[in-house]
């Protein structure tokens, strides 16, 4: 009778011990794939901010450039305009059509730039506002300078001068916009 009971008591003590490992195992498992889940989701998660970094980045690219090319198209255009009236006498007729039409790039420009804005980062927005604060500024003292020419008027010179010096300042504000937006395009992003 004592060795059935010792019997009885070590199979009772196997299966418990069985039992007991099972459970231990099964917990150790659902634990190792929790965390492995958990790794999986971050990896995942890293992945899609890296995607959208890069599209972002790529997005800016493409502002950016749009901008520059409209913002391009309107100086030259303007820079036309008042080299032609450079090469004239003074008294020809005001081209009204022909500055509505520098006012349509410009226009067109400032469009393209509320996308910049838009897009940011803040300094790349910041030298964006300028640049085009800068081209409006040009594009209104050629129209003066126009003016000025059709009627012929002694402050030609002054006028002229005023062109050159805020054409140069746009020059400058170009660089600076050129310069922070590069920076911003090669900056690398900690992706967390």
């Amino acid at each position: 009778m004592d060795t059935v009971l010792v019997s009885v008591v070590s199979v009772l003590g196997t299966v418990a011990g069985a039992g007991l490992t099972a459970f231990i195992a099964a917990r150790s498992e659902r634990r190792r794939q929790a965390a492995q889940d958990t790794a999986e989701q971050r990896t995942r998660i890293h992945e899609l901010r890296a995607e959208h970094q890069r599209w972002r980045r790529e997005r800016r690219h493409g502002t950016y450039l749009a901008f520059l090319e409209a913002l391009s198209a309107a100086d030259r255009a303007n820079q036309e305009h008042f080299h032609r009236m450079r090469a004239t006498p003074p008294g020809e007729v005001f081209d009204g059509q022909r500055l509505a039409e520098i006012r349509q790039l410009f226009k067109a420009a400032e469009t393209v730039g509320h996308a910049v804005l838009l897009e940011g980062p803040d300094d790349v927005a910041e030298a964006a506002l300028g640049l085009i604060l800068r081209l409006s500024s040009l594009v209104r003292d050629v129209r003066d300078y126009a003016l000025a020419h059709a009627a012929s008027n002694d402050c030609l010179d002054e006028h002229g001068a005023v062109c050159h010096e805020n054409g140069m300042a746009f020059i400058a504000e170009h660089k600076v916009f050129l310069g922070i937006a590069r920076a911003t395009l090669d900056e690398v992003i900690e992706v967390d």
